[in-house]
């Protein structure tokens, strides 16, 4: 059995997230797993735990203000490659953990390590912000 992180809020997993156009596609599963954000963890009556968590990209947002850019020495220290990185506050995936699509890191780990507190508490205000405009694509598995 997998040894799975505590999915704690600004935890960085790889996970293959699944996107809001892919899903409007008919697909059910992410065509690659990446890093994303625990955003929130919330346990059920039945005792399962759903996370919701948001993607982080390579892919420059449209609109700047609607992402969250990773400084370089925060994705040195999560061991991500030298690339530029955005946590896209404009839609999160929410699932039952830890779920088929967890995948391990290059280490054998399934999360990288955690957002600076700053960091996730922007990501949080920018979410909030985005309110009902948010994507939100919940997965059954």
């Amino acid at each position: 059995m997998a040894d799975y992180p505590v999915p704690i809020p600004g935890l960085v997993i790889r996970y293959a997230y699944l996107w809001k156009r892919e899903a409007d596609r008919g697909q059910i599963e992410g065509q690659k797993h990446r890093p994303c954000v625990v955003v929130l963890c919330v346990e059920e009556v039945d005792g399962e735990k759903v996370v919701t968590v948001a993607p982080i990209t390579h892919t420059s947002p449209a609109n700047p203000d609607q992402a969250i850019a990773l400084t370089p020495a925060t994705h040195r220290r999560l061991g991500l490659d030298e690339e530029k990185y955005w946590v896209m506050a404009t839609e999160v995936n929410s699932f039952f953990w830890p779920g088929p699509d967890l995948a391990p890191t290059s280490v054998g780990e399934y999360a990288y390590g955690e957002l600076p507190a700053v960091v996730f508490e922007a990501l949080v205000q920018k979410i909030l912000a985005e309110g009902r405009n948010a994507a939100e694509v919940r997965r059954s598995e």
